[in-house]
């Protein structure tokens, strides 16, 4: 997608990409070994019960890409398996697929070019079971037939053996360039659905109108139901953070998490992420409502339907680029970007629903530069996760590093 960012966010990631990854190994965290190679990029992270996912893109040549995954079991990568390859995707920094496991059934997706524009492009998604014999089933997304941009999913296991998912949806914008002179009927949307273990997408609704156009979407399943968090757009230019909760089964009127007031002419492409724990629900994000950047984090104890104050978590030059997950229904673990002396570095805190905040810790240091990508955090059998984009060599490569949950006590 097309990005207009804000100078502030521009002057935070000109910063050096010279400095190569390091993890602080005194502090608790030891580097492992990535199922990736050369070339590897665009991480994502997911676990579920016994299982503990990561899917990525690999560059094969200046046109070919793969999408892959592999599985940690006993300690252990399994051998990398090749969902699909093409060489018409859009590849985007910021917009990269995922992975979602329910009751053995593997959903994924790329994003595939529906013409020769550069933004216009389909959420083509993959449905597999996770053993040999299982059939591939590529299908589409949405239900419109628009040469406009779609992507940004977000996909949790659902019902049964169903996934929830919700992305944003260019199909009302024509084609035309993000924020310059968008009407509220030629707005990207996010909207909302089921994918069936069949493959078949079922209750296709659209939740809200018009959004930002290049900020990652976040969902939880709550005991109440699905939620989803993501930047909004005023008519005013306000792109603050909106929350929509599915009852009874309509979508609630989207209302702010919290009222930052940022306006900004532009997407400032830096999304929200969600976790749940029994009725709680924690929501952190970037902010840089009047010129001061933060990363805030906001508890529910109701599911979303209301929440209390924000706790500022950063040190006070935060990129953004965050991550939570909810190690209870009180305490939270949140990962984001800090600019550094050097570059950048991935930080992480334990934070308590009072207000109660850790001393923050270092995972790794990094570039600052937007190829680092969205470094991605998930608690897998009392073990914390991490992976990002290592671009201090010639050619990106993947790296991970973890720490022992109990580092955290």
């Amino acid at each position: 997608m097309k990005y207009f960012i804000s100078l502030l966010v521009v002057l935070m990631s000109l910063v050096s990409c010279e400095k190569r990854n390091t993890n602080n190994s005194e502090n608790g965290f030891i580097s492992i070994k990535s199922p990736t190679s050369i070339g590897s990029m665009q991480p994502f992270l997911f676990s579920k019960d016994k299982n503990l996912f990561m899917s990525w893109t690999q560059k094969m040549n200046d046109s070919i890409y793969t999408l892959n995954y592999s599985e940690l079991k006993k300690g252990k990568w399994t051998e990398t398996i090749e969902i699909t390859r093409g060489d018409n995707w859009f590849v985007n920094w910021a917009d990269f697929p995922a992975i979602s496991e329910n009751n053995g059934n593997i959903l994924t997706y790329i994003l595939q070019k529906s013409e020769a524009s550069t933004y216009a492009y389909d959420i083509h998604m993959y449905l597999a079971g996770t053993n040999e014999n299982s059939v591939n089933k590529n299908f589409i997304l949405h239900s419109d037939s628009t040469k406009t941009e779609h992507g940004f999913v977000s996909m949790l296991p659902y019902k049964d053996d169903s996934f929830f998912v919700t992305w944003l949806d260019g199909r009302n914008t024509g084609g035309g360039s993000h924020d310059v002179g968008h009407s509220s009927n030629g707005a990207m949307s996010v909207r909302a659905a089921s994918v069936l273990q069949t493959g078949e997408v079922v209750d296709d609704t659209l939740v809200d109108y018009k959004t930002c156009d290049c900020c990652q979407t976040s969902a939880a399943i709550t005991p109440k139901g699905p939620i989803i968090v993501y930047r909004d757009r005023t008519d005013d230019e306000v792109r603050d953070i909106y929350i929509s909760r599915l009852l009874d089964g309509s979508w609630t009127i989207p209302k702010p998490i919290h009222n930052d007031n940022w306006i900004i002419n532009g997407c400032p492409v830096n999304g929200p992420k969600a976790a749940t724990y029994n009725n709680s629900l924690v929501v952190a994000w970037f902010t840089a409502a009047k010129n001061t950047p933060k990363v805030n984090i906001i508890f529910s104890d109701d599911s979303g339907k209301s929440f209390d104050t924000p706790i500022q978590i950063d040190n006070g030059n935060p990129i953004g680029r965050v991550d939570v997950a909810l190690l209870d229904e009180n305490n939270a673990l949140v990962s984001w970007m800090e600019s550094s002396e050097n570059g950048a570095e991935i930080k992480v805190v334990k934070v308590n629903s009072n207000g109660a905040k850790q001393k923050p810790l270092i995972a790794a240091s990094l570039s600052a530069a937007r190829s680092s990508g969205f470094p991605q955090m998930e608690v897998f059998n009392d073990t914390v996760y991490f992976a990002w984009n290592d671009i201090s060599e010639n050619q990106p490569v993947i790296k991970m590093t973890r720490i022992d949950i109990n580092s955290f006590n």
